[in-house]
Protein backbone atom coordinates (compact mmCIF):
# COMPACT_ATOMS: atom_id res chain seq x y z
CA UNK A 1 0.00 0.00 0.00
CA UNK A 2 1.40 3.37 -1.04
CA UNK A 3 0.52 6.56 0.83
CA UNK A 4 0.50 9.97 -0.80
CA UNK A 5 -0.61 13.47 0.18
CA UNK A 6 -2.85 15.58 -2.04
CA UNK A 7 -3.08 19.23 -1.14
CA UNK A 8 -5.41 22.08 -1.77
CA UNK A 9 -2.80 24.79 -2.44
CA UNK A 10 -4.42 27.52 -0.38
CA UNK A 11 -1.71 28.15 2.23
CA UNK A 12 1.31 30.43 1.92
CA UNK A 13 4.02 29.08 -0.37
CA UNK A 14 6.46 28.77 2.53
CA UNK A 15 3.93 26.68 4.46
CA UNK A 16 3.18 24.45 1.49
CA UNK A 17 6.84 23.82 0.71
CA UNK A 18 7.33 22.84 4.35
CA UNK A 19 4.40 20.41 4.08
CA UNK A 20 5.93 18.82 0.99
CA UNK A 21 9.36 18.58 2.66
CA UNK A 22 7.74 16.85 5.66
CA UNK A 23 5.97 14.35 3.39
CA UNK A 24 9.25 13.70 1.57
CA UNK A 25 11.18 13.12 4.80
CA UNK A 26 8.48 10.75 6.08
CA UNK A 27 8.56 8.57 2.98
CA UNK A 28 5.26 9.44 1.31
CA UNK A 29 5.10 8.22 -2.29
CA UNK A 30 3.90 11.45 -3.88
CA UNK A 31 2.64 14.93 -3.26
CA UNK A 32 -0.21 15.76 -5.58
CA UNK A 33 -2.21 18.95 -5.94
CA UNK A 34 -5.60 19.80 -7.33
CA UNK A 35 -5.44 21.86 -10.52
CA UNK A 36 -8.28 24.37 -10.40
CA UNK A 37 -8.51 28.12 -10.87
CA UNK A 38 -9.90 28.45 -7.36
CA UNK A 39 -6.50 27.68 -5.79
CA UNK A 40 -2.88 28.75 -6.18
CA UNK A 41 -0.90 27.41 -9.11
CA UNK A 42 0.50 23.93 -8.55
CA UNK A 43 3.14 24.21 -11.27
CA UNK A 44 4.78 27.18 -9.59
CA UNK A 45 4.55 25.44 -6.20
CA UNK A 46 6.07 22.15 -7.36
CA UNK A 47 8.86 23.92 -9.22
CA UNK A 48 9.77 25.71 -6.01
CA UNK A 49 9.56 22.47 -3.98
CA UNK A 50 11.53 20.32 -6.44
CA UNK A 51 15.00 21.30 -5.21
CA UNK A 52 13.89 21.13 -1.57
CA UNK A 53 13.07 17.39 -1.77
CA UNK A 54 14.83 14.14 -2.61
CA UNK A 55 12.43 11.27 -3.21
CA UNK A 56 8.80 12.34 -3.28
CA UNK A 57 7.02 12.38 -6.61
CA UNK A 58 4.96 15.28 -7.97
CA UNK A 59 1.92 15.63 -10.14
CA UNK A 60 -1.51 17.15 -10.67
CA UNK A 61 -4.42 15.18 -9.25
CA UNK A 62 -6.23 15.88 -11.40
CA UNK A 63 -5.36 18.06 -14.35
CA UNK A 64 -7.95 18.29 -17.07
CA UNK A 65 -8.45 18.30 -20.81
CA UNK A 66 -11.06 21.02 -21.27
CA UNK A 67 -9.21 23.92 -19.66
CA UNK A 68 -5.69 22.62 -20.30
CA UNK A 69 -4.53 21.66 -23.78
CA UNK A 70 -2.86 18.19 -23.74
CA UNK A 71 0.42 19.20 -25.38
CA UNK A 72 0.78 22.10 -22.93
CA UNK A 73 0.29 19.65 -20.05
CA UNK A 74 3.12 17.62 -21.59
CA UNK A 75 5.35 20.70 -21.83
CA UNK A 76 4.74 21.52 -18.17
CA UNK A 77 5.20 17.93 -16.98
CA UNK A 78 8.33 17.25 -19.02
CA UNK A 79 9.88 20.44 -17.65
CA UNK A 80 8.96 19.45 -14.08
CA UNK A 81 10.26 15.94 -14.72
CA UNK A 82 13.67 17.31 -15.64
CA UNK A 83 13.67 19.65 -12.66
CA UNK A 84 12.84 16.83 -10.22
CA UNK A 85 15.16 14.27 -11.79
CA UNK A 86 12.30 12.09 -13.01
CA UNK A 87 9.91 12.28 -10.05
CA UNK A 88 6.60 13.06 -11.76
CA UNK A 89 3.34 11.45 -12.76
CA UNK A 90 0.16 12.77 -14.33
CA UNK A 91 -3.37 12.14 -13.10
CA UNK A 92 -5.73 13.47 -15.75
CA UNK A 93 -9.49 13.68 -16.13
CA UNK A 94 -12.16 15.67 -17.89
CA UNK A 95 -12.11 18.17 -15.02
CA UNK A 96 -14.26 19.55 -12.25
CA UNK A 97 -17.68 20.02 -13.83
CA UNK A 98 -18.56 22.77 -11.35
CA UNK A 99 -15.52 24.74 -12.49
CA UNK A 100 -16.33 24.10 -16.15
CA UNK A 101 -19.82 25.49 -15.64
CA UNK A 102 -18.28 28.70 -14.28
CA UNK A 103 -16.36 28.94 -17.56
CA UNK A 104 -19.69 28.39 -19.40
CA UNK A 105 -18.32 25.25 -21.06
CA UNK A 106 -20.98 22.82 -22.29
CA UNK A 107 -19.00 19.72 -21.35
CA UNK A 108 -22.01 17.38 -21.61
CA UNK A 109 -22.39 18.16 -25.29
CA UNK A 110 -18.72 17.46 -26.05
CA UNK A 111 -18.33 13.72 -25.35
CA UNK A 112 -16.05 14.18 -22.32
CA UNK A 113 -14.77 10.59 -22.10
CA UNK A 114 -13.99 10.45 -25.82
CA UNK A 115 -12.13 13.74 -25.46
CA UNK A 116 -10.15 12.35 -22.53
CA UNK A 117 -9.20 9.16 -24.40
CA UNK A 118 -7.99 11.15 -27.37
CA UNK A 119 -6.08 13.55 -25.09
CA UNK A 120 -4.25 10.63 -23.44
CA UNK A 121 -3.23 9.35 -26.87
CA UNK A 122 -1.93 12.82 -27.75
CA UNK A 123 -0.04 13.08 -24.44
CA UNK A 124 1.61 9.66 -24.76
CA UNK A 125 2.71 10.46 -28.31
CA UNK A 126 4.02 13.94 -27.53
CA UNK A 127 5.87 12.82 -24.38
CA UNK A 128 7.43 9.85 -26.16
CA UNK A 129 8.40 11.53 -29.43
CA UNK A 130 8.64 15.23 -28.63
CA UNK A 131 6.60 15.87 -31.77
CA UNK A 132 3.14 15.15 -33.13
CA UNK A 133 1.15 15.28 -36.32
CA UNK A 134 -2.40 14.20 -35.62
CA UNK A 135 -5.96 14.86 -36.73
CA UNK A 136 -8.56 13.70 -34.25
CA UNK A 137 -12.08 14.63 -33.32
CA UNK A 138 -10.98 17.07 -30.62
CA UNK A 139 -7.28 17.85 -31.19
CA UNK A 140 -5.34 18.54 -34.38
CA UNK A 141 -1.61 19.17 -34.87
CA UNK A 142 0.69 19.58 -37.83
CA UNK A 143 4.38 19.09 -37.08
CA UNK A 144 4.15 20.42 -33.51
CA UNK A 145 7.34 19.82 -31.53
CA UNK A 146 8.93 20.65 -28.16
CA UNK A 147 12.37 20.66 -26.58
CA UNK A 148 10.81 19.95 -23.17
CA UNK A 149 11.65 16.29 -22.65
CA UNK A 150 11.03 13.99 -19.65
CA UNK A 151 14.03 12.27 -18.10
CA UNK A 152 12.54 9.42 -16.06
CA UNK A 153 13.13 5.89 -17.22
CA UNK A 154 10.05 4.44 -18.86
CA UNK A 155 8.42 7.83 -19.31
CA UNK A 156 5.98 9.78 -17.16
CA UNK A 157 3.08 7.58 -15.93
CA UNK A 158 -0.35 8.78 -17.04
CA UNK A 159 -3.19 7.82 -14.71
CA UNK A 160 -6.88 8.65 -14.89
CA UNK A 161 -9.03 10.33 -12.29
CA UNK A 162 -12.58 8.99 -12.21
CA UNK A 163 -15.74 9.09 -10.10
CA UNK A 164 -18.91 7.95 -11.82
CA UNK A 165 -18.21 4.91 -14.00
CA UNK A 166 -18.74 2.45 -15.51
CA UNK A 167 -17.15 3.54 -18.80
CA UNK A 168 -14.42 5.68 -17.25
CA UNK A 169 -13.37 2.85 -14.89
CA UNK A 170 -13.11 0.38 -17.76
CA UNK A 171 -11.26 2.90 -19.92
CA UNK A 172 -8.66 3.46 -17.21
CA UNK A 173 -7.95 -0.27 -17.20
CA UNK A 174 -7.64 -0.28 -20.97
CA UNK A 175 -5.34 2.69 -21.56
CA UNK A 176 -3.97 4.26 -18.35
CA UNK A 177 -1.22 3.38 -15.87
CA UNK A 178 -3.79 3.39 -13.10
CA UNK A 179 -6.89 5.07 -11.78
CA UNK A 180 -7.50 7.31 -8.79
CA UNK A 181 -11.15 7.31 -7.75
CA UNK A 182 -12.10 10.49 -5.93
CA UNK A 183 -14.48 10.83 -3.00
CA UNK A 184 -15.35 7.15 -2.59
CA UNK A 185 -15.23 5.46 0.81
CA UNK A 186 -17.37 2.31 0.81
CA UNK A 187 -16.58 -1.31 0.06
CA UNK A 188 -19.39 -1.30 -2.50
CA UNK A 189 -17.87 1.67 -4.33
CA UNK A 190 -14.43 0.08 -4.58
CA UNK A 191 -15.67 -3.40 -5.44
CA UNK A 192 -17.52 -1.74 -8.30
CA UNK A 193 -14.65 0.42 -9.59
CA UNK A 194 -11.95 -2.23 -9.11
CA UNK A 195 -14.02 -4.82 -10.93
CA UNK A 196 -14.44 -2.54 -13.91
CA UNK A 197 -10.78 -1.48 -13.84
CA UNK A 198 -9.81 -5.15 -13.97
CA UNK A 199 -12.34 -5.85 -16.71
CA UNK A 200 -10.87 -3.07 -18.84
CA UNK A 201 -7.30 -4.24 -18.26
CA UNK A 202 -8.08 -7.84 -19.14
CA UNK A 203 -9.98 -6.77 -22.27
CA UNK A 204 -6.86 -4.90 -23.41
CA UNK A 205 -4.53 -7.78 -22.47
CA UNK A 206 -2.91 -5.78 -19.69
CA UNK A 207 -1.75 -6.80 -16.21
CA UNK A 208 -4.37 -5.52 -13.76
CA UNK A 209 -2.09 -6.18 -10.77
CA UNK A 210 0.46 -3.69 -12.13
CA UNK A 211 -2.01 -0.80 -12.21
CA UNK A 212 -2.15 1.94 -9.59
CA UNK A 213 -5.60 1.57 -7.99
CA UNK A 214 -5.84 4.70 -5.88
CA UNK A 215 -8.37 6.11 -3.42
CA UNK A 216 -8.47 9.94 -3.31
CA UNK A 217 -10.15 10.61 0.01
CA UNK A 218 -10.83 13.63 2.21
CA UNK A 219 -8.93 12.74 5.38
CA UNK A 220 -8.56 14.18 8.87
CA UNK A 221 -6.45 12.37 11.48
CA UNK A 222 -6.31 13.37 15.14
CA UNK A 223 -5.98 11.90 18.61
CA UNK A 224 -9.41 13.48 19.15
CA UNK A 225 -11.77 11.40 17.02
CA UNK A 226 -14.78 13.70 17.39
CA UNK A 227 -12.74 16.76 16.39
CA UNK A 228 -11.37 14.98 13.31
CA UNK A 229 -14.86 13.98 12.24
CA UNK A 230 -16.23 17.48 12.73
CA UNK A 231 -13.46 18.96 10.59
CA UNK A 232 -14.12 16.37 7.90
CA UNK A 233 -17.85 17.02 8.04
CA UNK A 234 -17.34 20.72 7.32
CA UNK A 235 -14.97 20.08 4.41
CA UNK A 236 -16.91 17.24 2.83
CA UNK A 237 -20.08 19.35 2.71
CA UNK A 238 -18.33 21.42 0.02
CA UNK A 239 -17.66 18.32 -2.11
CA UNK A 240 -21.21 16.97 -2.25
CA UNK A 241 -22.16 18.82 -5.42
CA UNK A 242 -19.19 17.18 -7.19
CA UNK A 243 -20.40 13.65 -6.51
CA UNK A 244 -22.58 11.95 -9.14
CA UNK A 245 -25.85 10.44 -7.92
CA UNK A 246 -24.59 6.98 -8.87
CA UNK A 247 -21.55 7.40 -6.64
CA UNK A 248 -23.65 8.57 -3.70
CA UNK A 249 -25.88 5.52 -4.20
CA UNK A 250 -22.83 3.28 -3.76
CA UNK A 251 -22.61 4.72 -0.25
CA UNK A 252 -26.26 4.05 0.53
CA UNK A 253 -27.27 7.69 -0.02
CA UNK A 254 -29.95 8.98 -2.37
CA UNK A 255 -28.82 12.24 -3.99
CA UNK A 256 -32.17 13.85 -3.14
CA UNK A 257 -31.33 13.52 0.56
CA UNK A 258 -28.41 15.92 0.12
CA UNK A 259 -30.10 18.34 -2.28
CA UNK A 260 -30.81 20.82 0.57
CA UNK A 261 -27.08 20.86 1.42
CA UNK A 262 -26.16 21.67 -2.17
CA UNK A 263 -28.89 24.32 -2.32
CA UNK A 264 -27.66 26.00 0.87
CA UNK A 265 -24.08 26.07 -0.40
CA UNK A 266 -25.26 27.50 -3.70
CA UNK A 267 -26.94 30.29 -1.76
CA UNK A 268 -23.74 30.94 0.19
CA UNK A 269 -25.16 29.78 3.53
CA UNK A 270 -22.29 27.62 4.77
CA UNK A 271 -23.59 27.26 8.33
CA UNK A 272 -26.94 25.98 7.10
CA UNK A 273 -25.25 23.58 4.69
CA UNK A 274 -23.08 22.09 7.43
CA UNK A 275 -26.02 21.79 9.83
CA UNK A 276 -28.02 19.96 7.16
CA UNK A 277 -25.08 17.68 6.37
CA UNK A 278 -25.70 15.37 9.29
CA UNK A 279 -22.84 13.45 10.97
CA UNK A 280 -23.95 10.06 9.63
CA UNK A 281 -23.50 11.36 6.08
CA UNK A 282 -20.03 12.65 6.89
CA UNK A 283 -19.10 9.28 8.41
CA UNK A 284 -19.96 7.61 5.09
CA UNK A 285 -18.18 10.21 2.95
CA UNK A 286 -14.84 10.81 4.65
CA UNK A 287 -11.86 9.09 6.21
CA UNK A 288 -11.63 10.68 9.63
CA UNK A 289 -10.83 9.81 13.22
CA UNK A 290 -7.90 8.49 15.19
CA UNK A 291 -5.07 6.76 13.35
CA UNK A 292 -6.46 3.43 14.50
CA UNK A 293 -9.91 4.25 13.13
CA UNK A 294 -8.36 5.23 9.81
CA UNK A 295 -6.45 1.92 9.66
CA UNK A 296 -9.61 -0.03 10.40
CA UNK A 297 -11.56 1.74 7.64
CA UNK A 298 -8.86 1.09 5.05
CA UNK A 299 -8.48 -2.55 6.06
CA UNK A 300 -12.24 -3.18 6.09
CA UNK A 301 -13.52 -1.29 3.05
CA UNK A 302 -10.69 -0.27 0.73
CA UNK A 303 -7.75 -2.68 0.78
CA UNK A 304 -9.88 -5.85 0.33
CA UNK A 305 -11.46 -4.28 -2.77
CA UNK A 306 -8.08 -3.92 -4.47
CA UNK A 307 -7.00 -0.40 -3.50
CA UNK A 308 -3.19 -0.27 -3.39
CA UNK A 309 -2.63 3.48 -3.04
CA UNK A 310 -4.12 5.87 -0.49
CA UNK A 311 -4.16 9.48 -1.68
CA UNK A 312 -4.94 11.45 1.46
CA UNK A 313 -6.47 14.86 0.85
CA UNK A 314 -5.60 15.99 4.36
CA UNK A 315 -7.53 18.87 5.87
CA UNK A 316 -6.56 20.89 8.93
CA UNK A 317 -7.99 23.76 11.03
CA UNK A 318 -6.54 26.41 8.70
CA UNK A 319 -8.33 24.91 5.71
CA UNK A 320 -11.58 24.51 7.64
CA UNK A 321 -11.33 28.16 8.71
CA UNK A 322 -10.71 29.28 5.14
CA UNK A 323 -13.69 27.37 3.76
CA UNK A 324 -16.22 27.94 6.51
CA UNK A 325 -14.94 30.53 8.99
CA UNK A 326 -15.26 27.95 11.79
CA UNK A 327 -12.61 27.04 14.34
CA UNK A 328 -12.00 23.35 14.98
CA UNK A 329 -9.73 22.70 17.99
CA UNK A 330 -7.75 19.54 18.71
CA UNK A 331 -6.90 18.79 15.08
CA UNK A 332 -3.20 18.89 14.10
CA UNK A 333 -1.92 20.94 11.21
CA UNK A 334 -0.94 19.17 7.99
CA UNK A 335 2.59 18.39 9.18
CA UNK A 336 1.22 16.90 12.40
CA UNK A 337 -1.23 14.72 10.50
CA UNK A 338 1.48 13.55 8.10
CA UNK A 339 3.48 12.50 11.16
CA UNK A 340 0.50 10.62 12.66
CA UNK A 341 -0.08 8.79 9.37
CA UNK A 342 3.60 7.88 9.17
CA UNK A 343 3.83 6.71 12.77
CA UNK A 344 0.53 4.89 13.22
CA UNK A 345 -1.20 4.27 9.92
CA UNK A 346 1.49 3.32 7.40
CA UNK A 347 3.10 0.63 9.65
CA UNK A 348 -0.19 -1.32 9.63
CA UNK A 349 0.31 -1.97 5.91
CA UNK A 350 3.90 -3.19 5.92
Amino acid sequence: MRFSYCMLPDYSFDEMIDMIKTADELGFHACYSVDETWHKDLWVLFSAAARETKNIRFGPNVTHVFLREPTLICQQMASLDELTGGRTEIVVSTGNFGLLSQYNIDWEGQKPLSRLKEAIHVMRTFLADGAITFEGDFFKYSGLYTFARPVQEGGIPIKMGAMKGPRSFRTAGEIADGMHQALAYSREAYDYSSGLLKEGAEKAGRDYASLDNGAWVVTVVSEDSAAAKQAARILVAFYISSMPAEQLARHGIDASELAPVVEALGAGDVKKAVSLFEPHYAEKLSLAGTPEEVVEKIKTDLEPAGVNHMILALSDPALVKLFSGEDVPNVPNIQGQLQLVHDRVMPAFG
